[in-house]
């Protein structure tokens, strides 16, 4: 596959001469570290969940904070991040969202050391406000750098790599965190002095050391960026451009509209499954396996989505992105129900193989949403990227109901968000005819 932008960005929107593209394959090589790096980041907190859930003697719902805290970011700093993003340009925005990562990577260490949930949530809190810069900035920049005709296929081969940071993460993070044994409130107690220190000592050591490593190879890479010489696109991050348009006037297109609803049930079905797997693979009627045990499958269902990525990349050169979308909504919401009606090594293979499925439906709805918004994709991007906040909320609504129907049963939600995004793909993301204001500038 070619990356290129073009030459000549108003022949673009104005109907003239053919394009000439520049090919920058180094730039993608450099981008697509960034996006391995936040999907580590972000995965990592799968196995977060059962340690401090364990640690803390937690119900579902509370630890659902954890993904809550992280994923409600993005509602909350997506505009702030467009603006910065606007301001800034790409290059710049995403050095400040890796160097502002580092510094939630690092608060990780006092968090630990003081044993306490709430700063732990602070700093994941700083944590994700760096991912949601580089998201706002790496995911237009990757799907501009070339032909629009292959955004969707571009995006998609860059997700991959982010797909190798999920897959990773849950390894890393089941050696490094889940492998110290977690002991009861009661065990807690009746430790002497000096080895409840030490266990508490321990308990911290293991989330410490790995974040500090993760801040470290944050801090590096924004150096590396900020040295590298990445190809400018100002049409689509010029401040003048991206406050010409309000929110509700970007808005009134239906197929970014429906995108925004896309990437938010999207993101809460991908969430919810990877939060609650390792409890889910740890229920005697299903997996009966360790959390450590568990964390190693995670992997399996994170590698799903990143071969997936490989395989849809090629795909879409062939196939209607929008035809691809709903055909592997469709299946996830067999595979859903599957193991929802099932037990054993059934239920395991079927949520499992619910990455797989999901591998292309982040970079194409996201995708398809920005298609043909020229000067106003900056606003659209940072509007799916708050779209995330999915991630929050449908994790903490399956949390409650998970405490009070079982968490098998409450696989429902990931279902009924599956349907949406194959309504998505057959016909929210269809393009309707845009308002007469933006054809006459060509957008």
């Amino acid at each position: 596959m070619a990356f290129a932008t073009p030459t000549n960005a108003a022949a673009s929107h104005s109907g003239g001469a053919p394009q000439r593209y520049t090919y920058y394959p180094t730039a993608l090589a450099v981008l697509t570290t960034i996006f391995f790096m936040w999907g580590f980041l972000t995965c990592l907190n799968d196995i977060l969940i059962p340690h401090l859930k364990a640690s803390f003697q937690l119900s579902y719902a509370q630890v659902m904070l954890v993904q809550f805290t992280f994923f409600g970011t993005y509602f909350l700093m997506g505009m702030p991040a467009g603006w910065l993003v606007a301001k800034l340009g790409y290059k710049k925005g995403i050095v400040a969202g890796l160097a502002i990562a580092g510094l939630g990577a690092l608060g990780f260490w006092p968090a630990a050391a003081l044993h306490l949930y709430p700063p732990f949530l602070g700093a994941l809190f700083v944590l994700a406000s760096g991912i949601t810069i580089l998201q706002v900035a790496a995911n237009p920049y990757v799907a501009l750098l070339g032909p629009e005709s292959t955004s969707s296929s571009r995006l998609t081969l860059a997700q991959a790599l982010n797909s190798a940071g999920t897959t990773l993460a849950p390894y890393f993070g089941g050696v490094f965190i889940l492998a110290n044994v977690v002991k009861s409130p009661a065990e807690v107690a009746a430790l002497p002095a000096t080895e409840h220190l030490a266990y508490q000592a321990q308990q911290a050591q293991a989330v410490q050391g790995p974040y500090i490593w993760l801040a470290i190879a944050l801090f590096v890479l924004a150096i590396v960026v900020w040295l590298f010489r990445l190809p400018t696109l100002t049409e689509t991050t010029s401040d003048g451009d991206h406050d010409k348009h309000g929110f509700i006037e970007v808005l009134r297109h239906p197929h970014l509209l429906f995108g925004v609803l896309g990437i938010f049930f999207y993101v809460g079905a991908e969430v919810s499954i990877g939060s609650f797997m390792v409890n889910y693979l740890s229920m005697p009627d299903i997996g009966h396996l360790t959390e450590q045990q568990a964390a190693n499958y995670v992997s399996f269902y994170w590698g799903g989505a990143m071969f997936g990525r490989f395989i849809g990349s090629a795909l879409m050169a062939r196939i209607s992105p929008r035809k691809l979308l709903s055909t592997f909504a469709g299946i996830n919401m067999l595979l859903v129900l599957t193991t929802m009606l099932s037990t054993g090594n059934v239920a395991m293979v079927s949520i499992i193989a619910i990455g797989l499925f999901n591998s292309i439906m982040f970079p194409t709805i996201f995708a398809l949403a920005i298609e043909r918004l020229g000067s106003m994709t900056s606003k659209a991007s940072s509007l799916l990227i708050m779209a995330i906040v999915g991630g929050a909320i449908i994790p903490q609504i399956q949390g409650l109901v998970a405490d009070q129907i079982g968490l098998q049963h409450a696989f429902f939600l990931p279902l009924l968000c599956y349907l949406y995004i194959a309504f998505y793909g057959l016909r929210g993301s269809r393009i309707c005819s845009l308002p007469a204001t933006d054809t006459a500038t060509g957008v």
